[in-house]
């Protein structure tokens, strides 16, 4: 549903990546269709996707060349819109996102935790309706993961559909009203949080004996 946040799980290698590249257009499918907002895309590039109203984060920072970080927010936000217009949302967000005070600094730059939220920043800039985070949690200290959830709530709380992967667990069931857990390619279960947690065929192929 539209503002929902759905969660993807599972072992390195379970196929989570190749699955968002292949939601993003980024790979093509062997076979079967791809609809995203009603609409198959299988056949669309990853640009048309993005025009359509996708978005994605990658789990390592990818900023944009040499440019500061208020200009690797702007190329998100002139997607959408003319320069003097997406200027004033690429302030906006680097307000929102913490990073106002890096606005001038080269991108490649910096820490794990201002890189993420330059890599989210850019892509809420766009628009998005779906929006694909890959590990957006991942590495990061506990006030900083704190403020990542609560970043990511009001991404959803504004009506965009968020899926993420992540194996920062806490930040999985804190979000996640739906969670699909994969392992070599196959899905194990789907379910809500709690009942993830429970399935004995989960805790075999990943959980272990404890989660996080």
């Amino acid at each position: 549903p539209q503002g929902s946040v759905f969660g993807i799980i599972g072992p390195n290698g379970a196929g989570k990546t190749t699955t968002f590249n292949l939601i993003a257009g980024d790979s093509q499918p062997d076979r079967g269709d791809i609809t995203m907002f009603g609409t198959r895309v299988t056949t669309h590039s990853a640009a048309q996707r993005a025009q359509q109203g996708l978005a994605r984060t990658f789990q390592l920072p990818e900023p944009l060349g040499d440019l500061s970080v208020r200009e690797n927010v702007l190329v998100g936000a002139l997607l959408r819109r003319r320069l003097r217009s997406a200027r004033r949302v690429a302030d906006e967000l680097l307000v929102r996102f913490g990073l106002a005070g890096l606005a001038d600094a080269p991108a490649s730059r910096l820490n794990t935790a201002d890189g993420k939220r330059l890599e989210l920043a850019r892509a809420v800039a766009t628009d998005p309706r779906l929006l694909l985070l890959d590990e957006p949690v991942a590495g990061l200290t506990e006030p900083e993961l704190e403020e990542a959830i609560g970043l990511l709530r009001e991404i959803s709380a504004a009506g965009t559909t968020v899926l993420i992967i992540e194996h920062v667990l806490a930040a999985v069931f804190s979000l996640c009203a739906t969670v699909l857990v994969l392992n070599f390619g196959a899905a194990v279960t789907i379910g809500t949080a709690a009942q993830v947690r429970r399935d004995p065929k989960v805790i075999e192929v990943y959980l272990g004996d404890h989660d996080d």
